[in-house]
């Protein structure tokens, strides 16, 4: 009896559980729900079909009244149902805005994924997940779709009205994709924060950069340096020579600015302040046609678009400046972005200081004299500002503004040939730039961005010769305007369409005076070109082209110029992929570089304007092939191309021979192969990479007419290796080994001529010597720490050259009676052993 009652009883139980679970709990289309309500009720719902589409809710109770039935349906969604009188019930929206929040986790482990991103099809609208996975958003559109993303797993598309349906936070599972292309294919390499672009390009996130070695920050252009193909033949930043090329062929853009300047410290650190920078895309081949001038790379920084609504900022400094960087929320869709940096070199002299300053100015004028005394005032600084503006979910606006300045007055003293002369030099270098963008997103499709901007680049200085009372200055300023419009068509999730139109104008004037005797030039030009291209983007699954061709028209000339770009990538299976990338393009300015005893002695480059004659368009050809391999954290590359640029001129090359004076037009001829493996662990990432380049110029006016060029770097291999000991503490320790490049040396025997009544260096076949090679070590390591949960520093420590090998990197000559041969070798050293030090802190 008592079995079979409990039995009975247990039944009971479940009827009425189950029961109770269908009404209470079991889930039902709404668009269903009010067709059986219509006939339930003998009511009659007024909605439109869109409105109700995709709503999910939980089943009514039975029996209730239709006040309570209505009730019900408000609290369920957030639509608003009112009744017209006792048959007809009208539903409308309630808000045409509301707030979305969820998690999402892994589908197979149910780990949350950090920073995964969520974007609001077709608005400006997205964030990203916290540490537990989740996301809120709050003033979505009602009848709009999201995006979920993570690297490395398939996109998850759910409706708005889906979310709010649940009326609490929706788990939101993302699949592991292995075959698809995700915008980035490499998540990290070499070090974190350092990651391979669909197209090829490499991209350096600033916010999450690891540690390489030697540096003590990110530095933007630095940190370019360590890829296979870029070389700096005297280390400094302001001579980048990727695939053989001169700095001046790298278009440096950032946020859209063309850029003029590029260093700090005559080129040994960068211009550009790394902590409001968040983004930088390096592309050496393959551009996108959006892309015109650099005929050997293009370097994009790119700063934070996004509103925060959250205060934030950071401060630091190193053994030569000091710097800070701010985002402010104004209102919910107004904020500014404000960094700052200066060096304190002016009022105190560092380790740092004293090596970097006396590598710069090793060519000074008393490199062929006897120095006496010196004294000298240097400092730099740059900062930018950035007002973000969100004029509704469909446009923004955004302006920004930087001004980099390099300021030096130097006094010596020396003795030359047996007479003490005094001389007084001053250098003052400095960009400005200012640019102003509308990005509107017309409908899920279909996208714009107007901008414009403008980029103001001076170079001034000056020498006074207090014995002879001779007073010299020169000027070199560089003026830029565009405007640019921009459209993008979506015809697909695989199929974009980009189109674009640029007006672009470049005026540029050379001044130089002399009061004794009297002499004073002034050259000025002005170049006005159009420009109209056209691109074609398809990627899905295991491919990815981007096709592309640039309609370039120079008023002045009447001249077209058309430019085809490819950029092709081909996954063979999961571990092996195939890279194709092809394009010409074109530049019209270029820098002549001078070499002259006064003005420091050092070398300066002025900006040069294209003429068509004796200055031609610099054009450039260029075609890779490559391979990759990844599987297991192993990723292995391996690239060979061939580039050649025409239109250069002897004057913007720095020869130290006799014909560096000549306006003769030639070109160079450039290729190799690249070479990269890089193995990491989860706690470490050590890697090798290697370049072999054989890079030749072609002068009609030089004997032989074919020679060495005077970037060419045979060989170059670097490798490193990072440790992470905690996830606090990491070490990075490497080194660079390359081939020694050419130089000439004067004809054995007769080694000056007379030119006129000067006596000057009678040099030999151009570039037939080569220097000895190039061996450095470096070592840096960071430590990590919290001041609390939302204050956290940084302190890092970096030691460049720890052998203190004492590597030279350029050589020439001088007339000097006083030697045996009436000439005398000068050679520039690389920085000998150089301690670094930076402490930082981020909120």
């Amino acid at each position: 009896m008592i079995n079979k009652f409990n039995l009975f009883f247990i039944s009971f139980l479940l009827i009425i559980s189950v029961s109770f679970g269908q009404n209470s709990t079991e889930k039902v289309a709404l668009s269903s729900l009010l067709i059986s309500l219509e006939k339930t009720y003998d009511i009659k719902f007024s909605y439109s079909d869109t409105d109700v589409k995709d709503i999910i809710i939980s089943r009514p109770k039975k029996g209730i009244t239709i006040d309570k039935l209505l009730s019900f349906l408000n609290e369920e969604t957030f639509l608003q149902f009112k009744t017209l009188d006792n048959r007809y019930v009208t539903v409308s929206f309630l808000n045409k805005f509301i707030s979305i929040c969820g998690t999402v986790l892994e589908a197979k482990t149910l780990a949350p994924l950090l920073l995964s991103s969520v974007k609001v099809n077709g608005y400006k609208i997205g964030t990203t997940t916290n540490d537990n996975g989740e996301f809120f958003l709050k003033d979505v559109p009602v009848n709009s779709t999201i995006s979920i993303s993570f690297i490395g797993f398939k996109t998850a598309k759910i409706s708005v009205k889906e979310l709010f349906s649940n009326n609490k936070c929706k788990q939101l599972f993302l699949e592991e994709d292995s075959e698809e292309l995700s915008e980035v294919t490499v998540a990290n390499f070499i070090t974190t924060g350092l990651q391979k672009g669909i197209d090829g390009s490499t991209v350096l996130n600033t916010e999450k950069f690891g540690i390489l070695p030697g540096l003590i920050e990110p530095d933007i252009l630095k940190t370019i340096k360590i890829l296979p193909g870029v070389e700096s033949v005297n280390e400094t930043v302001s001579n980048i020579n990727v695939r053989g090329g001169t700095n001046d062929q790298n278009l440096m853009l950032w946020d859209g600015i063309k850029m003029y300047h590029s260093g700090h410290f005559f080129g040994l650190i960068s211009a550009y302040n790394p902590y409001l920078t968040k983004k930088v895309s390096v592309t050496k081949n393959g551009t996108s046609s959006a892309f015109s001038d650099g005929v050997s790379s293009t370097i994009n920084m790119e700063t934070s678009n996004r509103i925060t609504n959250k205060l934030s900022g950071g401060a630091g400094f190193n053994l030569l400046s000091a710097d800070a960087f701010l985002q402010i929320p104004i209102k919910e869709n107004l904020e500014f972005h404000v960094s700052a940096r200066r060096s304190f070199t002016d009022l105190i002299n560092t380790p740092t200081y004293n090596n970097y300053f006396s590598r710069s100015f090793q060519d000074n004028s008393v490199s062929s004299n006897t120095l006496n005394n010196s004294e000298s005032n240097f400092y730099f600084y740059d900062y930018s500002l950035k007002v973000l503006y969100d004029v509704n979910y469909n446009h923004a606006i955004s302006a920004n503004f930087i001004h980099i300045k390099n300021n030096l007055e130097y006094t010596e003293q020396y003795t030359s040939n047996n007479t003490s002369v005094e001389e007084n030099s001053a250098l003052k270098q400095e960009n400005l730039g200012a640019n102003i963008s509308w990005n509107a997103d017309w409908n899920a499709n279909f996208s714009t961005n107007f901008s414009a901007f403008f980029s103001d680049y001076k170079i001034n200085s000056s020498d006074y010769n207090k014995d002879t009372d001779q007073f010299q200055t020169q000027f070199n300023n560089v003026l830029e305007t565009e405007i640019k419009l921009d459209s993008k068509y979506e015809f697909s999730d695989v199929f974009h369409f980009s189109n674009g139109l640029v007006f672009n104008e470049i005026g540029i004037r050379n001044t130089t005076t002399v009061n004794a005797p009297t002499f004073s030039t002034t050259v000025k030009d002005v170049l006005l070109k159009s420009a109209f291209y056209s691109e074609l983007e398809y990627k899905k699954n295991n491919t990815y082209v981007r096709f592309g061709v640039r309609s370039n028209y120079f008023h002045k000339f009447k001249k077209f110029i058309i430019e085809p770009r490819i950029n092709i990538r081909q996954k063979l299976n999961t571990e092996f992929s195939l890279k194709l990338e092809a394009e010409l393009k074109n530049q019209t300015t270029a820098q002549k570089i001078d070499f002259e005893d006064n003005f420091l002695g050092i070398e300066k480059r002025r900006w040069i304007l294209s003429d068509d004659e004796n200055t031609p368009i610099v054009k450039s050809r260029q075609a890779s092939f490559g391979a990759a391999y990844s599987k297991n954290k192993l990723y292995v590359d391996i690239t060979g191309f061939y580039k050649k640029v025409d239109g250069i001129t002897a004057a913007n090359q720095g020869f130290y021979n006799n014909t560096q004076n000549f306006n003769s037009i030639g070109n160079y001829e450039t290729k190799g192969v690249e070479f990269l493996i890089n193995k990491q662990t989860k706690n470490i990432s050590t890697w090798v990479s290697y370049t072999y380049s054989k890079n030749d110029y072609t002068f009609d006016v030089f004997t032989p007419q074919t020679f060495s060029n005077s970037l060419d770097i045979t060989h170059s291999a670097s490798a490193a290796f990072n440790y992470n000991f905690t996830k606090k503490l990491k070490v990075s320790f490497g080194g660079v080994m390359r081939s020694g490049k050419p130089y000439t040396k004067p004809v054995v025997g007769n080694e000056t001529i007379q030119n006129g009544n000067r006596t000057i260096v009678n040099y030999d076949n151009p570039n037939k010597e080569r220097l000895d090679n190039f061996f450095r070590i470096d070592i840096s390591g960071s430590y990590n720490f919290n001041f609390s949960e939302v204050i956290k520093s940084t302190i890092r420590l970096g030691f460049t050259n720890i052998t203190d090998r004492k590597n030279t990197i350029d050589s020439y000559y001088v007339v000097d009676n006083s030697s045996a041969n009436n000439v005398r070798r000068v050679n520039n050293y690389s920085l000998p052993f150089t301690p670094n030090l930076s402490f930082r802190v981020n909120f």
